[in-house]
Protein backbone atom coordinates (compact mmCIF):
# COMPACT_ATOMS: atom_id res chain seq x y z
CA UNK A 1 0.00 0.00 0.00
CA UNK A 2 1.00 3.42 -0.77
CA UNK A 3 1.96 5.98 2.06
CA UNK A 4 -0.05 8.85 0.40
CA UNK A 5 1.85 11.26 3.04
CA UNK A 6 4.99 10.55 0.83
CA UNK A 7 6.32 13.55 -0.59
CA UNK A 8 6.20 13.50 -4.99
CA UNK A 9 9.14 13.41 -6.17
CA UNK A 10 9.04 16.96 -6.74
CA UNK A 11 8.07 17.68 -3.72
CA UNK A 12 11.51 16.24 -2.92
CA UNK A 13 13.43 18.74 -5.44
CA UNK A 14 11.63 21.38 -4.48
CA UNK A 15 12.56 21.39 -0.63
CA UNK A 16 16.15 20.40 -1.60
CA UNK A 17 16.59 23.14 -3.59
CA UNK A 18 15.03 25.33 -1.13
CA UNK A 19 17.21 23.82 1.86
CA UNK A 20 20.12 23.20 -0.10
CA UNK A 21 19.95 25.63 -3.27
CA UNK A 22 20.56 24.88 -7.32
CA UNK A 23 23.90 23.04 -6.49
CA UNK A 24 22.02 20.13 -4.26
CA UNK A 25 19.05 20.12 -6.53
CA UNK A 26 21.20 19.07 -9.55
CA UNK A 27 22.69 16.41 -7.47
CA UNK A 28 19.26 15.22 -6.15
CA UNK A 29 18.09 15.35 -9.66
CA UNK A 30 21.38 13.06 -11.17
CA UNK A 31 20.36 10.74 -8.50
CA UNK A 32 16.46 10.50 -10.01
CA UNK A 33 18.20 10.66 -13.31
CA UNK A 34 17.12 13.79 -14.79
CA UNK A 35 20.49 14.94 -15.56
CA UNK A 36 23.78 12.51 -16.06
CA UNK A 37 27.11 12.88 -17.29
CA UNK A 38 27.53 14.35 -20.96
CA UNK A 39 27.36 11.68 -23.73
CA UNK A 40 29.31 13.44 -26.02
CA UNK A 41 31.40 11.06 -27.72
CA UNK A 42 32.89 13.32 -30.58
CA UNK A 43 31.57 15.75 -33.49
CA UNK A 44 28.48 14.71 -35.41
CA UNK A 45 28.89 12.53 -38.66
CA UNK A 46 27.56 14.65 -41.11
CA UNK A 47 28.60 13.24 -44.41
CA UNK A 48 26.95 13.74 -47.30
CA UNK A 49 25.15 16.79 -47.71
CA UNK A 50 23.14 17.77 -50.59
CA UNK A 51 24.99 20.79 -53.00
CA UNK A 52 23.52 23.66 -51.91
CA UNK A 53 21.42 22.87 -48.87
CA UNK A 54 20.95 25.72 -46.33
CA UNK A 55 20.50 26.62 -42.83
CA UNK A 56 20.08 30.09 -41.15
CA UNK A 57 21.05 30.34 -37.70
CA UNK A 58 19.50 32.68 -35.14
CA UNK A 59 21.94 33.85 -32.63
CA UNK A 60 25.72 33.79 -32.18
CA UNK A 61 25.92 32.43 -29.05
CA UNK A 62 27.78 28.91 -28.16
CA UNK A 63 24.96 26.58 -29.53
CA UNK A 64 24.63 28.45 -32.69
CA UNK A 65 28.13 29.06 -33.45
CA UNK A 66 28.99 24.65 -32.89
CA UNK A 67 26.20 24.64 -35.41
CA UNK A 68 27.35 26.49 -37.69
CA UNK A 69 30.79 25.08 -37.49
CA UNK A 70 29.92 21.64 -37.61
CA UNK A 71 27.21 22.24 -41.04
CA UNK A 72 30.09 24.27 -42.47
CA UNK A 73 32.78 20.81 -42.16
CA UNK A 74 29.90 19.04 -43.38
CA UNK A 75 29.51 21.39 -46.56
CA UNK A 76 26.33 23.23 -45.83
CA UNK A 77 25.60 27.07 -46.73
CA UNK A 78 25.54 28.55 -43.51
CA UNK A 79 24.14 32.16 -42.11
CA UNK A 80 24.17 32.95 -38.89
CA UNK A 81 22.00 36.16 -37.56
CA UNK A 82 22.74 37.93 -34.43
CA UNK A 83 20.88 40.82 -32.44
CA UNK A 84 24.38 41.97 -30.28
CA UNK A 85 27.52 43.54 -31.79
CA UNK A 86 29.45 40.88 -30.60
CA UNK A 87 29.45 37.37 -30.67
CA UNK A 88 29.27 34.51 -27.67
CA UNK A 89 25.92 35.32 -26.34
CA UNK A 90 26.09 34.70 -22.26
CA UNK A 91 29.59 33.59 -22.97
CA UNK A 92 31.40 36.91 -22.49
CA UNK A 93 33.37 39.22 -20.56
CA UNK A 94 33.41 42.71 -19.13
CA UNK A 95 37.01 44.33 -19.38
CA UNK A 96 37.63 48.08 -18.23
CA UNK A 97 36.37 50.37 -21.48
CA UNK A 98 33.15 48.19 -21.97
CA UNK A 99 29.54 49.28 -20.70
CA UNK A 100 26.49 47.84 -19.74
CA UNK A 101 23.25 48.62 -20.23
CA UNK A 102 20.35 47.47 -18.52
CA UNK A 103 16.89 47.45 -19.52
CA UNK A 104 15.52 50.62 -18.30
CA UNK A 105 18.19 52.31 -19.81
CA UNK A 106 20.53 52.40 -16.75
CA UNK A 107 24.34 52.62 -17.87
CA UNK A 108 27.48 51.18 -16.12
CA UNK A 109 30.82 51.96 -17.37
CA UNK A 110 33.38 49.57 -16.46
CA UNK A 111 36.91 50.89 -14.85
CA UNK A 112 39.16 47.91 -14.39
CA UNK A 113 42.24 48.08 -14.82
CA UNK A 114 43.80 46.83 -17.82
CA UNK A 115 43.93 42.70 -17.94
CA UNK A 116 41.35 42.43 -15.11
CA UNK A 117 37.65 41.50 -15.90
CA UNK A 118 34.22 39.95 -14.72
CA UNK A 119 33.03 36.80 -16.50
CA UNK A 120 28.98 37.96 -15.75
CA UNK A 121 27.82 34.71 -17.19
CA UNK A 122 29.32 30.99 -17.63
CA UNK A 123 32.38 31.06 -15.57
CA UNK A 124 33.73 27.39 -14.77
CA UNK A 125 34.08 24.61 -16.75
CA UNK A 126 33.67 20.80 -15.08
CA UNK A 127 36.25 18.23 -16.48
CA UNK A 128 33.07 15.93 -17.45
CA UNK A 129 31.75 18.52 -20.02
CA UNK A 130 33.13 16.83 -22.64
CA UNK A 131 32.12 18.76 -25.60
CA UNK A 132 32.90 22.18 -24.71
CA UNK A 133 36.36 20.78 -23.60
CA UNK A 134 36.71 19.00 -27.45
CA UNK A 135 36.28 22.63 -29.11
CA UNK A 136 38.77 24.57 -26.95
CA UNK A 137 41.41 21.58 -27.70
CA UNK A 138 40.68 22.07 -31.49
CA UNK A 139 40.23 25.68 -31.54
CA UNK A 140 43.29 26.65 -29.41
CA UNK A 141 41.60 28.10 -26.27
CA UNK A 142 44.02 27.80 -23.61
CA UNK A 143 42.81 26.21 -20.24
CA UNK A 144 43.59 26.61 -16.59
CA UNK A 145 42.66 25.15 -13.25
CA UNK A 146 39.26 26.73 -11.76
CA UNK A 147 39.59 26.23 -8.14
CA UNK A 148 36.55 24.95 -6.44
CA UNK A 149 36.91 23.96 -2.83
CA UNK A 150 39.56 25.81 -0.46
CA UNK A 151 39.61 25.01 2.58
CA UNK A 152 40.68 28.69 3.63
CA UNK A 153 37.72 29.83 2.50
CA UNK A 154 34.94 30.94 4.59
CA UNK A 155 31.59 29.63 5.75
CA UNK A 156 29.50 32.40 7.57
CA UNK A 157 26.12 32.15 8.80
CA UNK A 158 24.04 34.91 10.92
CA UNK A 159 22.36 32.25 13.14
CA UNK A 160 26.04 30.32 14.37
CA UNK A 161 29.09 31.03 15.86
CA UNK A 162 28.13 34.45 16.74
CA UNK A 163 27.91 35.51 13.67
CA UNK A 164 31.89 35.54 12.93
CA UNK A 165 32.79 33.78 9.64
CA UNK A 166 34.25 29.92 10.31
CA UNK A 167 37.00 28.57 8.08
CA UNK A 168 35.45 25.78 6.08
CA UNK A 169 38.55 23.53 7.22
CA UNK A 170 37.65 24.18 10.48
CA UNK A 171 34.05 23.51 10.60
CA UNK A 172 34.14 20.82 7.96
CA UNK A 173 36.77 19.08 10.72
CA UNK A 174 33.91 19.78 13.71
CA UNK A 175 30.78 18.64 11.45
CA UNK A 176 32.50 15.03 10.60
CA UNK A 177 33.90 14.92 14.39
CA UNK A 178 31.18 15.62 16.17
CA UNK A 179 28.99 13.33 14.30
CA UNK A 180 31.10 10.65 14.56
CA UNK A 181 31.36 10.42 18.09
CA UNK A 182 27.28 10.75 17.74
CA UNK A 183 27.50 7.47 15.99
CA UNK A 184 30.38 5.93 18.14
CA UNK A 185 27.45 6.71 21.24
CA UNK A 186 25.03 5.04 19.22
CA UNK A 187 27.35 1.60 18.63
CA UNK A 188 28.13 1.63 22.15
CA UNK A 189 24.38 1.81 23.05
CA UNK A 190 24.22 -0.89 20.80
CA UNK A 191 21.49 0.82 18.80
CA UNK A 192 22.45 -0.47 15.50
CA UNK A 193 22.50 -3.95 16.29
CA UNK A 194 20.14 -4.98 14.54
CA UNK A 195 21.77 -3.83 10.79
CA UNK A 196 25.64 -4.42 11.69
CA UNK A 197 27.01 -7.63 12.72
CA UNK A 198 29.88 -7.46 15.77
CA UNK A 199 32.39 -7.56 13.07
CA UNK A 200 31.17 -4.53 11.20
CA UNK A 201 30.43 -2.59 14.02
CA UNK A 202 34.32 -2.75 15.56
CA UNK A 203 35.18 -1.87 11.89
CA UNK A 204 32.85 1.37 11.76
CA UNK A 205 34.46 2.14 15.30
CA UNK A 206 37.60 1.96 14.52
CA UNK A 207 36.67 4.34 11.19
CA UNK A 208 35.54 6.66 13.26
CA UNK A 209 37.83 7.00 15.98
CA UNK A 210 40.43 7.82 12.57
CA UNK A 211 37.93 9.90 10.30
CA UNK A 212 36.33 11.94 13.56
CA UNK A 213 39.68 12.19 14.86
CA UNK A 214 38.42 10.77 18.36
CA UNK A 215 40.22 10.22 21.33
CA UNK A 216 40.10 7.59 23.63
CA UNK A 217 37.07 7.55 24.84
CA UNK A 218 35.85 7.89 21.39
CA UNK A 219 34.97 11.55 21.97
CA UNK A 220 35.80 14.89 19.78
CA UNK A 221 37.76 17.19 22.07
CA UNK A 222 40.10 19.80 20.94
CA UNK A 223 43.84 18.33 20.47
CA UNK A 224 46.64 18.99 18.14
CA UNK A 225 45.96 15.94 16.31
CA UNK A 226 42.20 17.64 15.15
CA UNK A 227 44.32 21.13 14.93
CA UNK A 228 46.25 19.14 12.03
CA UNK A 229 43.17 19.12 10.21
CA UNK A 230 40.97 22.25 11.38
CA UNK A 231 44.18 24.66 12.10
CA UNK A 232 45.63 25.55 14.99
CA UNK A 233 45.53 28.56 17.55
CA UNK A 234 49.65 28.91 17.39
CA UNK A 235 50.93 27.09 13.98
CA UNK A 236 53.72 24.68 14.52
CA UNK A 237 57.33 26.77 14.33
CA UNK A 238 60.87 26.03 14.61
CA UNK A 239 63.38 26.70 17.27
CA UNK A 240 62.02 27.54 20.77
CA UNK A 241 58.62 29.11 20.33
CA UNK A 242 58.19 26.53 17.87
CA UNK A 243 55.44 24.10 20.17
CA UNK A 244 52.09 24.46 18.21
CA UNK A 245 49.12 25.11 20.16
CA UNK A 246 45.48 23.12 19.61
CA UNK A 247 42.19 25.47 18.54
CA UNK A 248 39.17 25.60 20.01
CA UNK A 249 36.70 23.30 18.41
CA UNK A 250 32.79 24.71 17.46
CA UNK A 251 29.53 23.58 19.35
CA UNK A 252 27.89 20.49 17.74
CA UNK A 253 25.09 23.19 17.98
CA UNK A 254 26.83 25.49 15.59
CA UNK A 255 28.01 22.86 12.89
CA UNK A 256 24.58 21.77 12.08
CA UNK A 257 23.86 24.87 11.23
CA UNK A 258 22.49 24.82 7.53
CA UNK A 259 24.96 27.07 5.83
CA UNK A 260 27.75 24.24 7.37
CA UNK A 261 25.99 20.93 5.34
CA UNK A 262 24.72 23.00 2.57
CA UNK A 263 28.18 24.32 1.72
CA UNK A 264 30.24 20.66 2.25
CA UNK A 265 27.58 19.59 -0.31
CA UNK A 266 27.73 22.15 -2.66
CA UNK A 267 31.29 20.33 -3.49
CA UNK A 268 29.85 16.68 -3.63
CA UNK A 269 27.81 17.57 -6.31
CA UNK A 270 28.17 16.08 -9.64
CA UNK A 271 28.39 19.32 -11.45
CA UNK A 272 30.50 21.29 -9.07
CA UNK A 273 32.99 18.69 -8.45
CA UNK A 274 36.78 20.10 -7.96
CA UNK A 275 38.69 19.47 -11.30
CA UNK A 276 37.36 22.42 -13.16
CA UNK A 277 38.77 25.21 -15.66
CA UNK A 278 38.42 28.75 -16.77
CA UNK A 279 39.67 29.93 -20.35
CA UNK A 280 42.94 31.99 -19.96
CA UNK A 281 42.42 35.86 -20.15
CA UNK A 282 38.67 35.62 -20.05
CA UNK A 283 35.57 33.30 -20.41
CA UNK A 284 34.72 35.55 -23.70
CA UNK A 285 38.00 33.35 -25.44
CA UNK A 286 35.50 30.88 -25.81
CA UNK A 287 33.17 32.53 -28.05
CA UNK A 288 36.10 34.71 -29.80
CA UNK A 289 37.18 30.95 -30.89
CA UNK A 290 34.06 29.74 -32.36
CA UNK A 291 33.67 33.03 -34.14
CA UNK A 292 37.33 33.21 -35.80
CA UNK A 293 36.36 29.55 -36.84
CA UNK A 294 32.89 30.10 -38.63
CA UNK A 295 34.70 33.40 -40.61
CA UNK A 296 32.56 36.25 -41.86
CA UNK A 297 29.30 34.26 -41.75
CA UNK A 298 27.92 36.39 -39.25
CA UNK A 299 25.41 39.72 -39.63
CA UNK A 300 25.35 41.48 -35.98
CA UNK A 301 23.14 44.30 -34.87
CA UNK A 302 20.10 42.13 -36.55
CA UNK A 303 17.40 41.93 -35.15
CA UNK A 304 14.87 38.89 -36.09
CA UNK A 305 11.37 39.69 -36.56
CA UNK A 306 9.56 36.91 -37.85
CA UNK A 307 10.61 33.17 -38.97
CA UNK A 308 7.90 32.21 -41.95
CA UNK A 309 8.04 28.49 -42.78
CA UNK A 310 6.86 26.42 -45.63
CA UNK A 311 7.15 22.40 -46.89
CA UNK A 312 9.65 24.57 -49.44
CA UNK A 313 11.90 26.56 -46.58
CA UNK A 314 12.01 29.12 -43.93
CA UNK A 315 12.28 33.21 -44.73
CA UNK A 316 13.58 35.57 -41.76
CA UNK A 317 12.80 38.68 -41.69
CA UNK A 318 15.16 40.91 -39.63
CA UNK A 319 15.53 44.59 -38.83
CA UNK A 320 19.44 46.12 -38.83
CA UNK A 321 19.27 47.46 -35.11
CA UNK A 322 21.54 50.43 -36.41
CA UNK A 323 19.80 51.90 -39.36
CA UNK A 324 16.07 50.39 -38.67
CA UNK A 325 15.96 48.78 -42.45
CA UNK A 326 14.42 45.49 -42.74
CA UNK A 327 15.86 42.72 -44.80
CA UNK A 328 15.03 39.09 -45.47
CA UNK A 329 17.02 35.75 -45.49
CA UNK A 330 16.24 32.41 -46.86
CA UNK A 331 16.89 28.69 -46.58
CA UNK A 332 16.53 25.26 -46.52
CA UNK A 333 16.19 24.99 -42.57
CA UNK A 334 16.75 27.25 -39.14
CA UNK A 335 18.11 26.58 -35.92
CA UNK A 336 16.59 29.54 -33.35
CA UNK A 337 18.80 30.06 -30.31
CA UNK A 338 17.00 32.90 -29.16
CA UNK A 339 16.53 32.75 -25.38
CA UNK A 340 12.44 31.54 -24.71
CA UNK A 341 12.47 34.64 -22.70
CA UNK A 342 12.86 36.73 -25.51
CA UNK A 343 11.47 34.63 -28.10
CA UNK A 344 7.60 36.21 -27.83
CA UNK A 345 9.49 39.01 -29.51
CA UNK A 346 9.63 37.19 -32.70
CA UNK A 347 6.81 36.03 -34.81
CA UNK A 348 7.44 32.49 -35.27
CA UNK A 349 5.38 30.23 -37.66
CA UNK A 350 5.74 26.82 -35.86
CA UNK A 351 3.19 24.73 -34.90
CA UNK A 352 1.15 24.82 -31.32
CA UNK A 353 2.43 22.95 -29.55
CA UNK A 354 6.36 24.10 -30.01
CA UNK A 355 4.75 27.68 -29.41
CA UNK A 356 3.22 26.28 -25.85
CA UNK A 357 6.48 25.24 -25.43
CA UNK A 358 8.45 28.22 -25.70
CA UNK A 359 5.75 29.88 -23.08
CA UNK A 360 6.46 27.49 -20.50
CA UNK A 361 10.06 27.79 -19.37
CA UNK A 362 10.43 31.04 -16.60
CA UNK A 363 14.43 32.19 -16.60
CA UNK A 364 15.93 32.37 -13.13
CA UNK A 365 17.57 35.47 -12.50
CA UNK A 366 21.11 35.86 -11.19
CA UNK A 367 23.37 38.81 -10.13
CA UNK A 368 26.72 38.72 -10.15
CA UNK A 369 28.80 41.67 -8.74
CA UNK A 370 32.78 42.27 -9.57
CA UNK A 371 34.43 44.38 -7.23
CA UNK A 372 38.23 45.68 -8.06
CA UNK A 373 40.56 46.18 -5.19
CA UNK A 374 44.27 47.86 -5.23
CA UNK A 375 45.62 44.78 -3.96
CA UNK A 376 44.78 40.84 -3.52
CA UNK A 377 44.58 41.34 -0.02
CA UNK A 378 42.56 37.97 0.09
CA UNK A 379 45.96 36.39 -0.75
CA UNK A 380 48.21 38.60 1.20
CA UNK A 381 46.32 38.70 4.53
CA UNK A 382 43.95 35.65 4.56
CA UNK A 383 46.01 33.37 2.63
CA UNK A 384 43.18 32.90 0.36
CA UNK A 385 44.11 31.36 -3.03
CA UNK A 386 41.31 30.63 -5.21
CA UNK A 387 37.62 28.89 -4.06
CA UNK A 388 34.36 30.42 -2.77
CA UNK A 389 32.98 31.80 0.78
CA UNK A 390 29.38 31.08 1.56
CA UNK A 391 26.98 33.38 3.05
CA UNK A 392 23.53 33.40 4.40
CA UNK A 393 23.64 37.36 3.21
CA UNK A 394 21.98 38.25 0.01
CA UNK A 395 25.43 37.83 -1.58
CA UNK A 396 25.33 34.22 -1.40
CA UNK A 397 29.17 33.94 -2.06
CA UNK A 398 32.46 35.53 -2.96
CA UNK A 399 34.56 33.82 -5.60
CA UNK A 400 38.63 34.78 -5.67
CA UNK A 401 40.08 35.01 -8.77
CA UNK A 402 42.23 31.86 -9.84
CA UNK A 403 44.78 33.46 -12.03
CA UNK A 404 47.48 36.06 -11.60
CA UNK A 405 48.46 34.83 -8.00
CA UNK A 406 51.06 36.56 -5.85
CA UNK A 407 50.49 39.66 -8.70
CA UNK A 408 50.93 42.94 -7.50
CA UNK A 409 48.28 45.84 -8.26
CA UNK A 410 44.62 45.56 -8.84
CA UNK A 411 42.25 42.66 -8.85
CA UNK A 412 38.74 41.56 -9.26
CA UNK A 413 36.96 40.08 -6.80
CA UNK A 414 33.44 38.53 -7.43
CA UNK A 415 31.94 40.18 -4.89
CA UNK A 416 28.37 38.48 -5.37
CA UNK A 417 26.86 35.38 -6.98
CA UNK A 418 23.06 36.10 -6.30
CA UNK A 419 20.57 33.54 -6.80
CA UNK A 420 16.35 33.36 -6.42
CA UNK A 421 15.26 36.04 -4.00
CA UNK A 422 18.68 37.22 -2.98
CA UNK A 423 19.00 38.01 -7.11
CA UNK A 424 15.50 39.44 -7.66
CA UNK A 425 16.19 41.93 -4.32
CA UNK A 426 19.94 42.95 -5.65
CA UNK A 427 18.50 43.18 -9.60
CA UNK A 428 15.51 45.66 -7.23
CA UNK A 429 18.55 48.21 -6.47
CA UNK A 430 20.56 51.11 -8.49
CA UNK A 431 23.93 50.23 -9.64
CA UNK A 432 25.22 51.80 -6.99
CA UNK A 433 23.02 50.52 -4.06
CA UNK A 434 23.82 46.94 -5.22
CA UNK A 435 27.81 47.84 -5.16
CA UNK A 436 27.15 49.60 -1.32
CA UNK A 437 24.98 46.13 -0.06
CA UNK A 438 28.14 43.85 -1.71
CA UNK A 439 31.19 46.12 0.41
CA UNK A 440 28.53 46.21 3.60
CA UNK A 441 28.11 42.36 3.70
CA UNK A 442 32.12 41.37 1.63
CA UNK A 443 33.09 43.14 5.25
CA UNK A 444 31.86 40.47 7.03
CA UNK A 445 34.61 37.84 5.41
CA UNK A 446 36.96 40.78 5.06
CA UNK A 447 37.33 44.46 6.94
CA UNK A 448 39.83 45.32 4.59
CA UNK A 449 37.21 45.79 2.10
CA UNK A 450 36.38 49.59 1.93
CA UNK A 451 39.58 50.71 2.33
CA UNK A 452 41.15 48.74 -0.73
CA UNK A 453 37.84 49.10 -2.71
CA UNK A 454 38.23 51.09 -5.99
CA UNK A 455 35.51 50.34 -8.29
CA UNK A 456 32.83 47.79 -9.17
CA UNK A 457 30.09 46.63 -11.48
CA UNK A 458 27.09 44.37 -11.23
CA UNK A 459 24.88 42.67 -13.84
CA UNK A 460 21.62 41.46 -12.63
CA UNK A 461 20.57 38.69 -15.68
CA UNK A 462 16.90 39.93 -15.24
CA UNK A 463 17.34 43.34 -16.10
CA UNK A 464 20.12 42.04 -19.13
CA UNK A 465 17.54 43.44 -22.13
CA UNK A 466 18.51 40.58 -24.45
CA UNK A 467 17.51 38.00 -22.36
CA UNK A 468 15.88 38.57 -19.51
CA UNK A 469 17.07 36.32 -16.89
CA UNK A 470 19.90 34.25 -16.54
CA UNK A 471 18.76 30.41 -17.28
CA UNK A 472 15.82 28.33 -17.97
CA UNK A 473 14.46 26.68 -15.15
CA UNK A 474 12.56 23.70 -15.98
CA UNK A 475 10.51 22.30 -13.87
CA UNK A 476 9.31 18.07 -13.45
CA UNK A 477 5.87 18.71 -14.94
CA UNK A 478 7.37 20.92 -17.54
CA UNK A 479 9.80 18.77 -19.00
CA UNK A 480 7.19 16.06 -18.92
CA UNK A 481 4.89 17.75 -21.16
CA UNK A 482 6.80 19.95 -23.10
CA UNK A 483 10.77 19.47 -23.60
CA UNK A 484 10.04 16.46 -26.44
CA UNK A 485 8.20 18.83 -28.34
CA UNK A 486 10.39 21.96 -27.90
CA UNK A 487 13.61 19.87 -28.77
CA UNK A 488 12.23 18.48 -31.87
CA UNK A 489 12.02 20.06 -35.51
CA UNK A 490 9.33 21.23 -36.54
CA UNK A 491 8.78 20.55 -40.21
CA UNK A 492 11.68 23.64 -40.49
CA UNK A 493 12.64 24.98 -37.75
CA UNK A 494 14.29 23.76 -34.44
CA UNK A 495 15.13 25.34 -31.35
CA UNK A 496 18.91 25.38 -30.04
CA UNK A 497 20.44 26.36 -26.68
CA UNK A 498 20.79 25.32 -23.14
CA UNK A 499 16.98 25.74 -22.48
CA UNK A 500 16.65 22.50 -24.91
CA UNK A 501 18.87 20.47 -23.08
CA UNK A 502 19.17 18.97 -19.40
CA UNK A 503 22.40 20.84 -18.81
CA UNK A 504 20.51 24.24 -18.16
CA UNK A 505 22.64 27.28 -17.24
CA UNK A 506 26.13 25.32 -18.52
CA UNK A 507 27.79 25.94 -21.75
CA UNK A 508 27.85 22.17 -22.48
CA UNK A 509 23.93 21.93 -22.76
CA UNK A 510 23.92 24.64 -25.15
CA UNK A 511 26.77 23.10 -27.30
CA UNK A 512 25.05 19.68 -27.03
CA UNK A 513 21.47 21.02 -28.43
CA UNK A 514 22.88 22.65 -31.05
CA UNK A 515 24.28 19.32 -32.07
CA UNK A 516 21.28 17.50 -31.92
CA UNK A 517 19.39 20.47 -33.76
CA UNK A 518 22.08 19.96 -36.92
CA UNK A 519 21.79 16.05 -36.94
CA UNK A 520 17.93 16.20 -37.19
CA UNK A 521 18.29 18.56 -39.95
CA UNK A 522 20.53 16.27 -41.57
CA UNK A 523 18.69 13.29 -40.84
CA UNK A 524 15.74 14.98 -42.30
CA UNK A 525 17.99 15.55 -45.25
CA UNK A 526 19.22 12.80 -46.01
CA UNK A 527 15.50 10.81 -45.92
CA UNK A 528 14.34 13.86 -48.50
Amino acid sequence: MTDSTAPSRRDLLTMIGKVGGAAAMYQAMTALGHAAETQFTGPPVLTGAKPGASVVILGAGLAGMAAAYELQKAGYSVKILEFQDRPGGRNYSLRGGDSFTESDGTVQKVQFAPGNYLNPGPWRIPHHHKALLHYCRQFGVALEPFIQLNHNGFIHSSEAFGGKPMRYKEVATDFKGHTSELLAKAISAKALDDKLSAEDQEKLMEALRGWGVLDKNMAYTSSLKVSAQRGYDQAPGGGRNGAPTPSQIAKLQDVLDPQVWTAMSFYFSYVMQTTMFQPVGGMDMIGKAFAKKIGKIVTYNAKAVKVAQSDKGVTVSYKDVASGQMHDVSADYCVCTIPLSIISQVDMQVSPALKAAMKAVPYGGHVKIGLEFKRRFWEEDDNIYGGHSFTDQSITQLSYPNDKMFGRGPAVLLGAFARDLAGFQLAGMTPQQRIETALAQGEVFHPQYRKEYMNGVSVPWSRVPWILGCTSAWSEDNRKAHYKNLVTLDNRVVLAGEHASYYGGWMEGSILSGIDAITQIHERTQAA
